[in-house]
């Protein structure tokens, strides 16, 4: 028997009972449902629709409920259809009959929606507090030795030699970006959606204001029909998911690359490789290629929800159940890769010599060859032209680069750039790679950090800081 039968004769065929039940995965809610049906509790007291000693009474068998579930004893009965029936139905068991006054006032629509509302706060600034955890992680790697540089690259074409730090603090950066959209999304969705009821509100006297209060919200709903309909949030959230995972996997891309043979700029550590199930000499970055792998799985989830968001007419419709597997999936394989990448990133061991080796490619002083022209007076098409002919009989004639701008009368004042680290000093400009630029930026970043972390403990206590 479900807790909806009255209007019935027949009970829920199997195969739709199949298709319908969602307990199997929205029990993961159960906590932020709980907190919802706490504050409603206290909703219905103020409004005199229960007494203190009922209220009581059901607070009492919520708490049991809480214990259950987090001991692992909770047994679901076969008629729990979702984690909100199987609360109520087993508050009931234990308060009795006033357990029965528990969904006074209330629809599963604003109900669900609450605990949905709930479960994406919780998880944008537990998210946020990970990614940025990250974030600090990487400049602390780049931090612990400023000297070590390597070939930044475009086109996967070598470019211009770069501080090891400000590479990862690239990565660090974009991250910043991802800390920020999560905490916009988690203030843009804290408005209350409790007391909307199943789309039109109630006759009943409850404060939506109150119970938005209670439950830490900004404000409550000013209309009932977007209150319930709404899930602009989990998109949301799915899209900075989405977006961060799209962060990890081009570090995993790089990871890749710099620990195989071919590149050999670093290793990762034991603990975070893998071997071959045949191939006795293999150690494979795997934590990298799942990290990499993972964003096709979040970028999919996000174009699940807003496919079903895209057609449907107001306000609630069960379509709606299928925003808790997506959501629940990228929240739960966004945070296995954001621990996993923080370790692999730790256990990193660069091997300098070969990177430097590689960054001190001679063709990569192409640009600051040009550079010393245009400080001449030299027009920079005039010198990238100049330079760029040198290069071209280079590899024309195979003679080494600095032989032939010693040979070449405009350049051969300025054979010096191809003193090692002579290139990777000369990028000196604010936020350029080079050593002279790397401590406003590390001033820059540290201010940047504190901000988020700031923002963070405002999100999560609701004081200021």
């Amino acid at each position: 028997m479900t807790l909806w039968h009255g209007r019935f004769e027949e009970s829920m065929a199997d195969s739709l009972w199949r298709l319908s039940e969602s307990f199997s995965f929205d029990q993961a809610l159960y906590r932020q449902d709980l907190t919802g049906s706490r504050a409603h509790v206290r909703g219905l007291v103020e409004a005199g629709l229960l007494t203190d000693v009922e209220a009581g009474e059901i607070l009492s068998a919520l708490d049991e409920v809480e214990a259950e579930f987090d001991q692992g004893v909770f047994a679901r009965q076969a008629t729990d259809e979702d984690i909100h029936m199987a609360i109520e139905r087993r508050v009931t068991e234990l308060a009795g009959s006033v357990g029965a006054k528990l969904h006074t006032g209330r629809s599963r629509n604003d109900q669900v929606a609450t605990t949905v509302k709930l479960f994406v706060r919780d998880a944008a600034i537990d998210l946020a507090d990970h990614v940025l955890s990250l974030a600090e992680t990487l400049m602390e790697v780049g931090e612990s030795d400023p000297t070590r540089y390597l070939p930044g690259y475009t086109h996967l074409q070598r470019a211009q030699p770069v501080l090891l730090a400000h590479h990862l603090a690239a990565h660090a950066w974009g991250l910043t970006r991802d800390v920020d959209r999560l905490l916009e999304t988690r203030r843009r969705m804290n408005v209350s959606p409790l007391g909307a009821g199943a789309l039109a509100g109630t006759s009943l006297p409850l404060d939506p204001g109150y119970t938005a209060q209670l439950l830490g919200f900004d404000r409550s709903f000013a209309n009932s029909m977007d209150a319930v309909s709404d899930r602009d949030y989990v998109a949301e959230l799915l899209f900075d998911v989405a977006m961060l995972g799209v962060h990890l996997s081009r570090m995993g891309e790089e990871l890749v690359l710099w620990t195989s043979a071919e590149f050999g700029f670093a290793t990762l550590g034991d603990d975070f490789t893998t071997g071959s199930s045949m191939l006795p000499q293999k150690k494979n970055s795997d934590v990298a290629e799942l990290a990499r792998g993972k964003a096709g799985r979040f970028i999919g989830n996000l174009t699940t929800m807003l496919v079903v968001l895209k057609g449907l007419p107001l306000a609630y419709n069960r379509d709606l159940q299928e925003d808790k597997e997506p959501l629940l999936d990228s929240v739960r394989n966004v945070r296995l890769v954001l621990d996993a990448l923080a370790g692999a990133y730790r256990s990193l061991i660069f091997h300098q010599a070969t990177a430097q080796a590689a960054a001190e490619d001679p063709y990569m002083a192409a640009i600051d060859l040009a550079e010393r022209l245009v400080e001449e007076g030299r027009p920079f098409r005039e010198a990238h032209e100049i330079v760029g002919r040198a290069v071209g009989e280079s590899v024309r004639s195979g003679r080494s680069f600095r032989d032939v701008v010693a040979a070449t009368p405009e350049l051969a004042a300025h054979v010096a750039v191809f003193a090692p680290g002579a290139t990777l000093r000369s990028r000196s400009s604010r936020g350029g790679a080079g050593p002279v630029a790397w401590p406003l930026q590390q001033e820059t970043w540290r201010m940047v950090d504190e901000g988020l972390r700031a923002r963070l403990e405002v999100a999560r206590t609701g004081e200021d800081v």
